[in-house]
């Protein structure tokens, strides 16, 4: 068994229960900091999150707390589950209080809006002294949280560092794979939040199976583009945190961006939902792509899309009607 270390989760949401709930199985001592003083009082009174894991009874010694500074007090281990669009100014708070050479792992999903930076440049800005690394890869939080086998990949450009993470934060049902391709893992995560809603759309609008399939495969193609043009490793692309996260976001509803997407396909009033980080993500998705010359249709209707610019259907017949080229083309728009 791995030796014991603090661990500590910013974040009491699902995302941030379930990380808190499978580290504490993996023998660690686990305290997550909650703004929502409900959220605290449920998780350490009740053992339960009801507001976003209703259902699900929590391993006891789990703990919960209101005070950022008791949360990371001594934590060895620190695993950022802030909304992406919100980790800077949460950063902005807590930067003095992470500790030098912290392992401080994102476990959020998204490109900063007005930055077009990725997390880990947020970090750097931030909290240079931290020791960053991503978590991503298909895991739904009632999953992990009910303890149904899951793999993900934790990514650091330290390759010892990620090594270390994913043998640190691994238990029983719960298996990490380490990666160095720290922006290739954050640039699937993200993007296939985007993608997941462009499924999520054409499976609201009742197009067909086919034509989502079509949407999954020929979007999976623009997040290769992408990430080829940052710089990631095919291979990284092709696996856990690209190719298998977008399987898993864009097929089931309990994705919250593939639901986002059923909702706008279906005409529906959007205000209210459950956050949707591709939402935020596919405005920078569409001005990086364009900004660096790289063919990204479905990004592209995705922004679109969203800002009621075209409907989905407006948007598939445009992606029809391009013009006809061999497949495995790159060289062509």
């Amino acid at each position: 068994m791995t030796q014991r270390s603090k661990v500590a989760v910013l974040g009491g949401g699902a995302w941030g229960t379930a990380l808190a709930v499978t580290s504490l199985r993996a023998g660690h001592e686990v305290s997550i900091f909650a703004r929502d003083a409900e959220t605290v009082e449920a998780i350490n009174q009740r053992r339960e999150n009801p507001r976003y894991l209703p259902g699900i009874t929590l391993d006891a010694g789990l703990k919960a707390t209101s005070d950022v500074g008791a949360a990371l007090e001594g934590a060895e281990c620190i695993l950022s589950v802030i909304p992406a669009q919100a980790t800077r100014g949460v950063l902005q708070e807590v930067a003095p209080l992470i500790g030098a050479d912290a392992k401080l792992v994102l476990c959020a999903k998204g490109i900063e809006r007005g930055t077009g930076k990725l997390l880990s440049q947020v970090v750097a800005d931030l909290a240079p002294q931290a020791r960053v690394a991503a978590l991503s890869g298909p895991s739904f939080a009632t999953d992990v949280a009910r303890g149904l086998p899951t793999a993900v990949t934790i990514a650091a450009q330290d390759g010892e560092l990620a090594a270390e993470l994913a043998q640190l934060l691994s238990s029983s049902t719960f298996r990490c794979y380490s990666s160095s391709d720290l922006t290739g893992v954050e640039l699937g995560g993200a993007l296939k939040n985007v993608l997941a809603i462009a499924a999520g759309a054409t499976a609201g609008a009742q197009l067909g199976a086919s034509a989502q399939a079509a949407m999954v495969t020929r979007g999976f193609v623009e997040l290769r583009r992408v990430g080829a043009a940052f710089g990631a490793q095919a291979e990284t692309l092709m696996g856990l945190s690209g190719l298998g996260d977008l399987i898993l976001s864009c097929g089931s509803e309990q994705s919250r961006n593939f639901a986002y997407g059923m909702a706008l396909g279906r005409g529906e009033n959007l205000d209210g939902r459950p956050l949707a980080e591709g939402a935020a993500t596919a405005e920078i998705a569409a001005r990086i792509a364009r900004e660096k010359g790289i063919e990204a249709p479905i990004i592209a209707a995705v922004d679109q899309l969203l800002k009621g610019g075209i409907t989905i259907h407006q948007a598939v017949a445009a992606l029809m009607a391009r013009p006809l080229r061999s497949e495995h083309d790159e060289t062509q728009p």
